[in-house]
C-alpha cells in the first residue's frame, strides 16, 4: 500500500501547521501520511515512502539547515528514490522573503534524486507558501496540494 511522508522543520509553528494540513489532505484523499520533524529522520527512513513532501521556513532565501542536512545525508541513497513523488512547501517572514527560492531549492534536491514533481498552473505553482502564520489562502493551497500529490501517488503506486 502506498504511503506518504510529510517532514518539516519549524521553530514558530507556522511550517508545522502547514505540514499537518498537507498530511491531513493526503490522508483524506486516500494516501496514509506520516507527519515527522526532519530532525527525527534518518535518511534511510525516506526509502519507506512513495511520496515525500518536505517543508521548511525560509532562512536567508533557502531551506533551514536541518532540512538541508537531511537532503545532504540522503546522498548515500542516491538513485533509490527514483520515480517516487516529491513535493515542497515553506513559510517566510515577509512577502518577498524567499518563498519560491526555498521551495525550488528543495525541489531541486528531489529532482536530483530522480523524483517526480507535480506543478500547478494556478496558485502556488511550485508548492504551498505562507507569509507568517498560514492564512486561509495558504491553508487552502496546502489542502489542494495534498489532494493533488495523493492522486498522483495513487496513480503511480496503486
Amino acid at each position: 500500500m502506498s504511503k506518504a511522508l510529510v517532514a518539516y522543520y519549524s521553530v514558530t509553528g507556522n511550517t508545522k501547521k502547514m505540514a499537518a494540513r498537507i498530511a491531513a489532505a493526503l490522508a483524506a484523499a486516500g494516501l496514509p501520511a506520516d507527519l515527522r520533524q526532519v530532525e527525527e529522520l534518518d535518511p534511510g527512513d525516506l526509502l519507506g515512502y512513495d511520496c515525500i513532501v518536505l517543508g521548511s521556513p525560509v532562512y536567508y532565501g533557502t531551506m533551514a539547515w536541518p532540512v538541508k542536512k537531511l537532503l545532504d545525508e540522503s546522498v548515500k541513497h542516491h538513485g533509490k528514490l527514483k520515480n517516487r513523488v516529491g513535493g515542497a512547501f515553506c513559510s517566510s517572514g515577509n512577502r518577498a522573503g524567499g518563498n519560491e527560492t526555498t521551495v525550488l531549492d528543495i525541489l531541486n534536491s528531489l529532482l536530483i534524486h530522480g523524483m517526480i514533481i507535480q506543478g500547478d498552473h494556478q496558485g502556488d505553482h511550485y508548492g504551498p507558501a505562507a507569509v507568517g502564520r498560514p492564512d486561509e489562502r495558504a491553508l487552502r493551497s496546502c489542502d489542494k496540494y495534498g489532494r493533488r500529490l495523493a492522486a498522483l501517488t495513487l496513480k503511480l503506486f496503486p
